[in-house]
């Protein structure tokens, strides 16, 4: 039910965003203001698919942290001396925030006789989380070697905590680098927005019928206005692609992992072309 909404929702976001563009190319086609409203239509459209990326990376992250949480509960009723089906169903009734139902399911399927190693793969299958598969994958082959499962339980605990630590450790530290990257970014954002606005406008106007503007004319290439166009065009795709990257780069450095920096490019990217839009209209 959840889902089809969210999917009604992206599919009403992109509607609107194509009825934006529709009006604007038709009430604005002359308008500095259409280059602004094109740009608005298509965050409009893709807002909704941001922030349920956004939705669903804040969810794995609860479920790790969550999974922790329960592997805990487990391993100290285990250590207590009850048998791992009965502790399942005893610490099942605790709030796991995202994970909640997957363990009363799981705690279902072992109170209806399914073995618990056949549960826990259900378990792990069913969140699709890459920390509960690799962990529940370690449980399972410890104890087909004959381990203990409380022992291993502890040991996978003790295994996904630290783990967990490094990865907040990794991102405490690379905090100031993230800001940076933004700094850095905004700076070079402005220095282009100065050089297209302040600069371009005097060195054409200088060119202007001049004898270096005979010269490009005559040679095939651009002048006047046309050359002003080529330039500043290029000043916006070498902005978006710095933005692009940059973002890119920051979630790369922050979580490791290239997938977390789309969100920092998408913020980036929507941080740019505003900016180079406004511009177009009081420029």
């Amino acid at each position: 039910m959840i889902k089809h909404t969210i999917n009604k929702i992206k599919l009403i976001s992109i509607i609107i965003g194509i009825l934006i563009i529709i009006a604007s190319l038709l009430f604005l086609l002359k308008s500095k203001l259409l280059f602004l409203t094109i740009g608005i239509a298509v965050i409009v459209a893709l807002l909704p698919f941001l922030l349920s990326f956004l939705v669903r990376e804040s969810k794995e992250k609860e479920k790790e942290t969550m999974f922790l949480e329960f592997a805990r509960n487990l391993v100290e009723s285990v250590k207590a001396g009850t048998p791992i089906s009965k502790s399942i169903a005893s610490v099942s009734e605790k709030d796991y925030g995202s994970l909640t139902l997957h363990v009363k399911k799981l705690a279902s399927q072992v109170s209806f006789g399914i073995p618990v190693k056949q549960a826990l793969q259900t378990f792990a299958r069913e969140t699709n989380n890459k920390v509960i598969l690799r962990s529940v994958a370690l449980i399972i082959e410890a104890e087909n070697s004959g381990g203990e499962i409380g022992c291993v339980l502890d040991a996978v605990v003790t295994s996904v905590s630290e783990i967990e630590e490094i990865k907040k450790e990794r991102a405490s530290r690379v905090y100031s680098m993230i800001v940076q990257g933004y700094i850095i970014f905004l700076i070079f954002l402005v220095i282009m927005l100065f050089v297209q606005i302040k600069f371009m406008p005097l060195i054409f106007n200088s060119f202007s019928g001049s004898e270096t503007a005979a010269v490009f004319g005559s040679t095939g290439g651009y002048a006047g206005s046309d050359s002003s166009g080529i330039i500043k065009n290029s000043f916006f795709i070498l902005v978006l692609i710095e933005a692009l990257f940059t973002g890119l780069v920051v979630g790369k450095l922050s979580e490791g992992s290239l997938k977390s920096g789309v969100k920092h490019s998408v913020i980036l990217l929507i941080i740019t072309f505003l900016a180079l839009a406004i511009s177009k209209i009081f420029g």
